[in-house]
This record gives structure tokens, sequence and C-alpha cells, in this order.
């Protein structure tokens, strides 16, 4: 009797390796939608910088109005964060492949 050989899926070349059958743990499914979010939060409480900073607030604001940040630029950053938020939930929490 031979024992049986596990089958491992590499990605990156070679650098992360999958057990074959086996599930992402709950936790770290969970831990995705959290990071995600913090993520997006993040980016969009400071996208502009640090506005309302008491000591610092008016340089960044002025610097922001000199060099005239793009609001459209932001807002589709944020949108790209939340399509990667949506892919990466939606393939932890989808059916193991093959």
């Amino acid at each position: 009797m031979e024992p049986e050989k596990t089958k491992f899926k590499e990605y990156a070349g070679g650098w992360i390796t999958e057990r074959e059958g086996t599930e992402i743990p709950t936790f770290l499914k969970f831990a995705y939608i959290v990071i995600a979010g913090g993520c997006l939060t993040y980016f969009i409480l400071y996208m502009y910088g640090e506005v309302n900073h008491p000591e610092r607030g008016s340089l960044v604001r002025a610097l922001n109005a000199a060099t005239e940040a793009s609001a459209g630029l932001m807002y589709a950053i944020a949108a790209l964060i939340v399509v990667f938020g949506i892919i990466t939930v939606v393939f932890s929490f989808g059916k193991p492949h093959k």
C-alpha cells in the first residue's frame, strides 16, 4: 500500500501553494470584509489629506487648492477599492475551485 500523495496547486511561481480540497477558514473570509471596509473608510476619510487637523489642516487645504485634486479621480479610486473588495469576498465565499 502506497500512501496517497497530496496534490498542491501553485500560484505566483510557487510562492503560494494550496492543498487541493482545502477551504479558506471562516475567520479569514470575514477578515477580508473587515480589511476591505477599513481600506475604503480610510481612503474616503483622508482622500484629500488631513484637512481638519488643527495645526497643519490649513496647509493641507492650501496645497489642495494649489494642486487642484480631482474629485472624480478620487471617487474612481474609491470605486476600484469597492470592486476589489467585492471580488475578494465573492472569491472567498464562493465554491472551491479545481
